[in-house]
């Protein structure tokens, strides 16, 4: 007896954005695609752009990305589905990623993670019921030296406890300011994809609050320079201490 499989209808072609909203972005592409020799250049932060709009890189966003780049979709679908930074489903106003790598992951990374899904009461890659927060865990936040560190639309909280992450979240969805440990202030999340598109923060004062590099990770470099400052501690091998040196 042959069992029966359904293959399912195949999909509709993705439905246009509305009249407006496909001007506005058309401009918006083509300032994008100027920037670069080859329009191919430009999916990434095409991407980002369509990301804007809806929150998440929708069938429709990577239609239009198709159109304005001369790609089909499948060429687009690749790139949008192999990046984990276009999210292929709605998300909340803030992506809050908790590093679960290593580092973080010994100095309490993985209980931060286990504390917010329970206090939060969803999983890796859910959004809470109001549509705030969308967690999920990260490989490396590339800030190890400020371990366990969460990211809240690629923001840094730096040196972070299950109780400091349970109080950010809790005043993210009350509406109450929240300030990065480093770097410019918050904004929604697609806010950031348009910035990540590569149109201007134009935020009073947030380019410049953007700063650089925490004073830990420019010790390694102060080191190399010989601006060893008195109060850089220094640890030896086998907690030898430099007192003990060569003895």
């Amino acid at each position: 007896m042959t069992e029966n499989v359904s293959l399912g209808m195949p999909q509709l072609p993705a439905a246009p954005y509305p009249a407006d909203v496909h001007a506005r972005l058309t401009a918006d592409a083509k300032a994008i695609i100027d920037r670069y020799p080859g329009s191919r250049s430009a999916l990434l932060p095409m991407l980002h752009l369509v990301q804007s709009e809806e929150g998440h890189v929708t069938r429709t966003g990577m239609q239009f990305c198709a159109d304005m780049l001369g790609l089909t979709t499948a060429e687009v679908t690749a790139v949008a589905t192999f990046y984990t930074m276009y999210r292929r489903r709605p998300s909340g106003d803030y992506q809050v990623g908790v590093c679960t790598n290593t580092l973080c992951a010994v100095m309490g990374g993985d209980a931060i993670f286990e504390e917010l899904k329970e206090h939060l009461g969803v999983g890796n890659g859910e959004t809470t019921g109001d549509g705030a927060i969308t967690l999920e865990h990260i490989e490396c936040n590339a800030a190890c030296d400020y371990a366990p560190v969460v990211m809240v639309n690629w923001e840094f909280f730096d040196n972070q406890t299950p109780e400091s992450a349970k109080k950010m979240v809790d005043d993210l969805r009350a509406g109450r300011t929240v300030e990065p440990t480093r770097g410019a202030p918050l904004c929604t999340f697609k806010e950031t994809a348009r910035i990540l598109a590569g149109f201007p923060d134009e935020r009073p004062g947030a380019v410049a609050a953007t700063g650089g590099a925490g004073p830990a990770s420019l010790v390694g470099l102060r080191l190399a320079k010989g601006e060893t400052p008195q109060q850089t501690r220094i640890v030896h091998p086998r907690g030898e201490t430099a007192g003990q040196e060569g003895e």
